[in-house]
């Protein structure tokens, strides 16, 4: 069933779980995300980015909003890392029940203004809103943010930051970064950060950059001829320990497409004489269902539809 964001992350804030929030990009993906909420009866969110928009358009979304309103389990659509107050009303008007604006690389006061306007349109055509304030480092997307560039998000900032603007949950900076290489070792996650964010704030928080990019998963890839570097992943203790002190929505992309990656090069080192994209695509999809569930496994989601 199709519901807004709010209607799936107020209940997993005071509940003390989190819900994926997968990133997607055409119909397999959209299905494995899918697939894995309903056999687990979980929530969760579907998130096109305005890359993935480009890339897929109007029949992307047409896809994905006809999956959420056929399934039995809670989905919400996402428009993710949202640049502008047009990008935001082009996704609701695109039929969109969460929208994100990310101002977060401005000034604190334009940055809520320009959240406040957001805000002021969703809110009008029942569609709930998340925001950002600090900045995480890595790349994704449009989004480039050099480790000096990063910082993390000041508690007292964001109170008044919510108070300012409305939004209906809180993306905050506590350590994660985007894509695939997080730094040497495990990275740092700032839980007493997320503590005394959680304290000021009694709406949702989120974790944006939180893919694992488990090891066996990485070992897959490289050794059906992939190549990758130094990857790491935000630990599972970690996001555990987050979702009992505020982070609801935790975002996930990079643990989808490396999945992706590494069903087709099987498929096709397995059998290289093959070219029906049924059976290229198809493990790909199977596999990528499989690092949903144990996401969801990770986050405590199961059973909450």
């Amino acid at each position: 069933m199709l519901v807004t964001g709010s209607e799936i992350l107020v209940p997993a804030r005071e509940g003390k779980y989190g819900v994926g929030s997968f990133n997607t990009n055409n119909m397999e993906i959209t299905q494995a995300i899918v697939t894995a909420a309903e056999k687990l009866r979980s929530p969760v969110m579907l998130q096109i980015s305005e890359g993935a928009l480009k890339y897929g358009g109007k029949d992307l979304v047409n896809i994905t909003i006809d999956l959420a309103t056929r399934a039995t389990v809670p989905v919400a659509i996402h428009l993710d890392h949202g640049s502008s107050y047009e990008s935001a009303l082009r996704a609701i008007r695109l039929g969109f029940t969460s929208v994100m604006i990310d101002a977060s690389h401005h000034p604190f006061e334009e940055n809520a203004h320009e959240t406040r306007r957001v805000v002021e349109a969703a809110h009008a055509m029942g569609v709930t809103v998340e925001a950002e304030i600090g900045r995480l480092g890595g790349v994704e997307e449009h989004i480039e943010v050099s480790e000096e560039d990063a910082f993390l998000t000041n508690p007292e900032e964001a109170q008044r930051f919510v108070e300012a603007t409305g939004c209906d949950y809180l993306a905050i900076a506590i350590g994660t970064s985007h894509g695939a290489y997080k730094g040497k070792g495990r990275p740092f996650i700032d839980h007493a950060r997320i503590e005394k964010v959680a304290s000021l704030l009694p709406i949702p928080l989120v974790a944006h950059g939180s893919s694992g990019v488990p090891a066996s998963i990485v070992e897959r890839l490289r050794a059906a001829g992939g190549e990758i570097g130094d990857a790491q992943g935000i630990a599972d203790e970690d996001l555990q320990r987050a979702t009992q002190h505020g982070i609801a929505k935790v975002n996930v992309d990079t643990d989808l497409r490396l999945a992706m990656t590494v069903g087709i090069r099987e498929a096709l080192q397995k059998n290289p004489k093959e070219f029906d994209p049924r059976k290229i695509i198809g493990p790909a999809r199977d596999l990528m269902t499989e690092m949903v569930e144990l996401k969801m496994r990770v986050l405590g989601s199961v059973g909450k539809a």
